[in-house]
């Protein structure tokens, strides 16, 4: 995408325009505002920090990598309007979308107009299912999908907390009830069937009700396909009842945002997440230098930082920056190097061979668990 800054003078002109005819900008979309803005943090960090680094080195066959970021609030009409927008700025690759509720209606724009979008966080397999059997090349994930994530949690509920009563709940959205179905799925394959599975309103500051209908289920476990908001505060409001359950979650809850909402009552909740992305050698340099910022990379930034990492190496590899040809580069079978490992992508742009931990948070932190 060309820029020109017009700066009084022809000879400024032409100095400016030539120092800068060869940027090629990626969009970085995501929750930037709104409950959910963590999330957005850790794409901006780790999409500038990997910016940063490209750059430092001579940027992608010589050109210097901008971002350009859009909020789309984790709202389906607004990734739809952001979509569209970076679609008429010429803008062809984006790191992004978060949820799956706005990456999914997204990404029909970006087909449409052979932009290259690949998601550091959206889980939800109907992406990249959807976008094979319409023939869309151009979206693919770094990240996991909900049928692995149920695949991998289902089966170890039914074995960690048989004879127990376990209830599925999840927040309606796409990556949500996603998670949940997987989970539920892949849970009562393994011969632990649930005591109830509902659904609950996101945004409502009041679960008390719900809290009263897990007291009356008698529910040890309660497994909720959601984000930290409702979490923290099912679970604050939960302990001022006086009613216990093991929490366990998907890979939302990744955010400090949890333990700030929940508090104390957040001890010992379980969350599935990527096999951890900060104690990869690959990751070193790249958290040393986000944490001397001030800022810890958890969550999604390393996914983000990879998604920029993906681009650049495969506009090298297909030596050219167009969408379609760097989308077939990237699924050629070969590895591409990024700070979450050497990753490989299928013929639909997923990953191949994710693996998980299980985490615990605990005194305001977590880390994984032994299994």
């Amino acid at each position: 995408m060309k820029k020109i800054l017009i700066i009084g003078t022809a000879v400024g002109l032409l100095a400016c325009s030539a120092a800068r005819a060869d940027d090629i900008t990626f969009a970085v979309a995501g929750p930037f505002t709104g409950p959910l803005a963590t999330i957005g943090d850790q794409f901006k960090q780790g999409s500038q920090a990997a910016a940063d680094e490209i750059n430092a080195k001579g940027g992608v066959l010589g050109r210097q990598i901008k971002l350009q970021f859009e909020d789309d609030q984790c709202d389906p009409k607004q990734a739809v309007s952001v979509a569209n927008r970076i679609a008429a700025a010429g803008i062809q690759f984006v790191d992004g979308h978060a949820c799956s509720g706005s990456s999914i209606p997204a990404s029909a724009v970006y087909a449409e107009n052979g932009t290259l979008m690949m998601s550091p966080a959206s889980s939800n397999p109907a992406m990249t299912d959807d976008a094979a059997a319409n023939g869309w090349p151009n979206i693919m994930r770094l990240y996991t999908r909900d049928d692995a994530q149920g695949a991998f949690i289902g089966p170890w509920i039914a074995k960690q907390y048989a004879g127990k009563n376990v209830v599925i709940l999840h927040d309606k959205t796409a990556y949500g009830q996603g998670v949940a179905v997987a989970v539920q799925s892949s849970m009562n394959q393994g011969g632990l069937k649930e005591v109830l599975f509902e659904g609950i309103n996101a945004g409502e500051k009041d679960y008390n009700a719900l809290v009263t209908k897990l007291k009356e289920a008698k529910a040890d476990v309660v497994y909720f396909g959601g984000y930290h908001p409702e979490a923290g505060l099912i679970l604050r409001q939960a302990g001022e009842q006086g009613v216990k359950f093991q929490l366990i979650m998907p890979d939302s809850i990744a955010s400090p945002e949890f333990w700030q909402i929940a508090g104390p009552a957040g001890e010992g909740t379980l969350f599935v997440f990527p096999s951890d992305p900060l104690s990869k050698p690959e990751a070193k340099d790249a958290v040393e230098k986000i944490k001397s910022g001030g800022f810890q990379p958890e969550g999604f930034t390393l996914f983000s930082y990879s998604v920029i990492q993906a681009f650049a190496q495969g506009i090298e590899r297909a030596g050219s920056d167009d969408p379609t040809k760097v989308a077939a580069a990237l699924k050629n079978g070969q590895p591409i190097n990024t700070v979450v490992g050497s990753v490989v992508f299928d013929e639909k742009g997923d990953l191949k061979d994710a693996e998980y931990d299980i985490n615990r948070w605990s005194n305001g932190k977590y880390a994984p668990i032994a299994q």
